[in-house]
């Protein structure tokens, strides 16, 4: 029971890790204007993965896409991949970790196959919330040192005016979706090793002759006797010997003496 609880919520916790990576790259919150010493108050200016949008105070609200990837820094081009890459890795993961539910029977599937399929969905889980927990710190790093080096231009009187972005709730939202999928992941490898069934140990059995323990000894043999025993080390009552011949060999009844 402990085993099918722990692994159905792995499932679930790294679905909704899933679902929050889904759903913070698809958002254009990931960097917003610093309106703090701000002059201009009128215009609202955010940034995402994929476009950049400005909100005016009317509420007017026009995004355009970025329509280069060449022109585009190479840090963030980087965290495009990661996030795209720990996407794919967790739907992947989801499909797995579906069939090797405990709780659903497919076929003649045995343990040990859903073990293995847990333990790599549970792999997938947390490689793909290290992709979303590293996308998003490496994009909140760029974000950090463009901030500092836009508040020394301005302190310097290099620029009047200048635009500085702060962290938006998109970064929030990844760091949370990757922790949920990191702790779903290890779950479900936890899940694995109840899943995996005991080795069978099998005792010796020592087997016995149904009837009486019966040894045999042979006789000594002579030379030139034929390989034969020796009349006289035989015992038993009722034993005959057959006739033997002038050169002292046994004679053995022919198919003729029947007639």
């Amino acid at each position: 029971m402990s085993t099918t609880l722990c692994q159905v919520m792995g499932f679930l916790v790294s679905s909704l890790g899933i679902a929050g990576s889904i759903m913070a790259t698809a958002m254009d919150t990931w960097s917003t204007q610093d309106l703090y010493d701000n002059p201009v108050t009128a215009v609202f200016q955010y940034q995402g993965l994929w476009r950049s949008c400005v909100r005016q105070s009317s509420g007017f609200t026009e995004c355009r896409p970025y329509f280069t990837i060449l022109g585009l820094p190479a840090m963030f081009q980087a965290v495009r991949a990661l996030m795209i890459v720990g996407i794919v890795l967790g739907i992947l993961g989801l499909l797995v970790c579906i069939f090797a539910l405990k709780c659903i029977r497919i076929g003649s599937m045995e343990d040990t196959a859903k073990a293995n399929m847990t333990l790599t969905s549970g792999i997938m889980f947390i490689v793909a919330g290290l992709c979303a927990i590293t996308g998003v710190s490496v994009f909140a790093n760029m974000l950090v040192t463009n901030f500092w080096m836009s508040t020394t231009n301005m302190f310097q009187g290099m620029q009047n005016v200048q635009n500085r972005y702060t962290f938006g709730s998109a970064l929030f939202v990844g760091w949370v979706a990757g922790g949920l999928a990191l702790v779903g992941g290890i779950m479900m490898c936890l899940a694995c090793k109840g899943l995996i069934p005991e080795e069978s140990r099998y005792k010796a059995v020592s087997y016995n002759a149904s009837g009486r323990n019966i040894s045999y000894r042979t006789g000594p043999y002579k030379v030139g006797s034929g390989y034969e025993a020796d009349p006289k080390t035989r015992k038993g009552a009722g034993y005959e010997e057959a006739p033997r011949s002038e050169d002292g060999r046994r004679s053995y009844p022919s198919k003729y003496d029947y007639v």
